[in-house]
């Protein structure tokens, strides 16, 4: 299997990690500086690093970490303000051209834009100028279709999100990009919503008046990269696996506090209470699976919206009830008590690992 950029990048963070821990052990006197089996490892890491810088264009060290960090937060920027800038040029001019012209700058700049995201997959070893070609690549398909449905006055349809899903998920895959592969998979599950709609007899437009549409592609989108191994691609099964909680939480959190909106033929205030407990035991499951899988993400989110499930309770009980002091000190009592149940966990995963 070829090495990606992303591997390539993981062996320089760990090489350094190397040099830094052996510079300690100089220091302390555990580690002969003039050993030879020490200068043979740091004139391979120094290969390496020379193939990689060649090769990948890794940060080799600290500060360019600290100045790739930067980079990509500026590619972020410029790709969302060229997309704000097509946008408001084509509002801004679009009546004075005739439908032809209209047509043909359309398709020009969605090629055109598709062709540069093509040429710079070769030449840009960074991948910083690939995201932001790709971002405004993704941009011009979704104001093409837009505005070619406006043109031609198409009824607009829900399958253009597939549509939409599609490019950006080739796009995502194409050039490594976690953000277009998220915007993908949120016009798959808007997709997937609209269509359970459509089967229950709702408009596509009304899909998110029912957020249980959203559960079974929020869960298909979870258990993905189980299922199609996405080990090529470095921060894709997390980002899956986000999304895919996101669109299991979301709902059940709606629905823990609008109970009108489900299917279930109970009173409103019974499904409010089922997905009150459904959320807490999504959200604890969601813990320990972390925990034992090491995804670091699925703990901290299913941490996250555990809170949010018992604030949200805890007001429903007491706020109306107790004293605004007494109320936010058992909030920070509560919080507390976390604290200490998660330091058991992590000392008995300590221990284990041991």
């Amino acid at each position: 299997m070829p090495l990606t950029r992303d591997q390539a990048q993981q062996r320089a963070d760990d090489i350094q990690a190397f040099r830094r821990e052996a510079q300690r052990l100089r220091a302390e006197g555990s580690l002969n500086p003039g050993d030879e089996i020490f200068a043979r490892i740091a004139a391979h890491h120094d290969q390496v690093l020379a193939q990689y810088r060649a090769s990948f264009d890794i940060d080799h060290d600290s500060q360019t970490k600290r100045l790739s960090l930067s980079m990509r937060v500026v590619s972020l920027l410029g790709a969302l303000a060229l997309a704000a800038s097509l946008l408001f040029f084509f509002y801004q001019f679009w009546g004075l051209f005739g439908e032809a012209l209209q047509v043909g700058i359309l398709i020009g700049f969605s090629l055109g834009s598709l062709l540069l995201t093509g040429l710079l997959i070769k030449r840009d070893a960074s991948g910083y100028f690939v995201k932001l070609a790709a971002v405004l690549a993704m941009a011009c398909f979704v104001l093409n279709l837009h505005m070619l449905g406006q043109i031609f006055n198409i009824t607009p349809s829900d399958n253009a999100l597939l549509c939409w899903a599609a490019y950006a998920l080739l796009l995502a895959y194409a050039c490594q990009a976690r953000l277009l592969l998220a915007v993908g998979l949120v016009c798959l599950l808007a997709y997937s919503g609209t269509r359970i709609g459509d089967w229950c007899g709702w408009l596509w437009l009304e899909a998110a008046e029912r957020p249980e549409h959203f559960l079974p592609g929020g869960l298909l989108v979870f258990l993905l990269p189980a299922l199609l191994s996405q080990a090529r691609y470095s921060g894709f099964a997390a980002t899956y696996r986000i999304v895919g909680m996101l669109a299991l939480l979301l709902p059940m959190l709606v629905l823990a506090n609008w109970g009108r909106g489900s299917y279930l033929p109970f009173d409103y205030g019974s499904i409010e209470k089922g997905y009150q407990l459904l959320g807490f035991a999504a959200s604890a499951l969601f813990i320990w699976l972390g925990i034992r899988r090491d995804w670091a993400e699925v703990t901290l989110l299913g941490q996250l919206s555990f809170l949010l499930f018992l604030f949200i309770k805890m007001v429903d009980w007491w706020w109306d009830v107790l004293p605004k002091y007494l109320f936010f000190l058992i909030l920070g009592l509560t919080a507390v008590l976390a604290l200490l149940v998660l330091g058991r966990l992590r000392r008995r995963h300590t221990g284990g690992a041991a």
